[in-house]
């Protein structure tokens, strides 16, 4: 009977041992960690690569840090400052709206001048420099993550061209004119006489090719935002530096995960002709301000509407 007794007090001072052991060590890592998600708006789950201001150091990565500015999440993308709408951390895109753009004010414009161009993979995705994308790798595929909303000012009404959507009495610029807005590119076939590019934004809302264009459903693609990809920091975190370990990382669609393969020169090669083609990017949709003279490319990198 002593030793029943003896046993189950050994057996019960150990668990209470154990207990306060893992409870300690639980309790150490999270001190040591202090990398629990940020919040800041109706963004409450700010968490790596992200990071927000102010955060810890160590937390997140710089390359992805937020600010929280009156309870708005914000992200600084080269010039401009946007609104952070949603992190997407399952297929590694940030959805962003310009903060000129106002709910029920079809008047409102995006603030900044922003186009593929912009991004440095529009040059190939071997030689990305900036921390975000216009696109991401998928099965062995390129998908582009947002398109193009083109405004022009015309001299003359444009009466015979279903992709112009007049946009009424709503945006009218000091110049007088009349205000079209495009979805998609404008290449040159489709470029009136007496027309010039106002505004270049992206947006990301799916709607466009499934509702009857009107400057309200323009204005709502306008509202909805755009993606940006962080998919190559991402990729880096995974993989190491990709362009130091000749390594090729991209989304597997079937195990919704990233996916590391080391990678030939011939295949850098043909990924970076297929990213070039005419059907990803087309010189002939190059956006640039109407205040800069001739196409410089990359040395603009985005231009504030004035």
């Amino acid at each position: 009977m002593r030793n029943s007794l003896g046993v189950m007090w050994r057996e019960r001072v150990l668990s209470v041992v154990l207990l306060f052991v893992v409870a300690h060590i639980s309790a150490t890592m999270e001190q040591e960690d202090g990398c629990r998600p940020s919040s800041c708006g109706k963004i409450t789950n700010i968490t790596h690569p992200f990071r927000l201001k102010g955060d810890p150091i160590g937390c997140g990565d710089k390359r992805y840090e937020l600010a929280c500015e009156n309870d708005v999440t914000v992200l600084y993308l080269y010039w401009g400052k946007y609104n952070v709408e949603a992190i997407n951390y399952d297929n590694f895109t940030v959805r962003v709206v310009d903060p000129g753009l106002q709910q029920q004010n079809c008047s409102s414009l995006p603030r900044y001048f922003l186009s593929l161009s912009n991004f440095s993979d529009a040059i190939g995705y071997s030689d990305i420099t900036d921390p975000y994308q216009a696109s991401y790798r998928i099965d062995y595929s390129v998908d582009q993550v947002f398109q193009h909303i083109v405004l022009l000012n015309c001299s003359h009404p444009v009466a015979d061209n279903d992709k112009y959507v007049n946009s009424g009495s709503c945006v009218k610029w000091e110049s007088e004119g009349y205000i079209y807005a495009i979805a998609g590119d404008l290449i040159a076939e489709d470029f009136e006489v007496g027309c010039h590019v106002k505004l270049v934004t992206p947006t990301s809302w799916r709607g466009l090719h499934t509702h009857k264009l009107s400057y309200t459903t323009i204005l709502e693609a306008l509202l909805y935002g755009f993606d940006i990809s962080w998919m190559a920091g991402a990729c880096d975190h995974k993989c190491g530096n990709l362009s130091a370990q000749r390594s090729d990382c991209q989304f597997d669609s079937s195990k919704h995960a990233l996916r590391c393969e080391e990678s030939s020169q011939e295949d850098s090669e043909g990924f970076q002709e297929a990213f070039l083609s005419d059907q990803f990017f087309n010189a002939d949709s190059l956006y640039l301000p109407e205040d800069q003279p001739y196409p410089t490319f990359m040395s603009s990198r985005i231009g504030v509407l004035k």
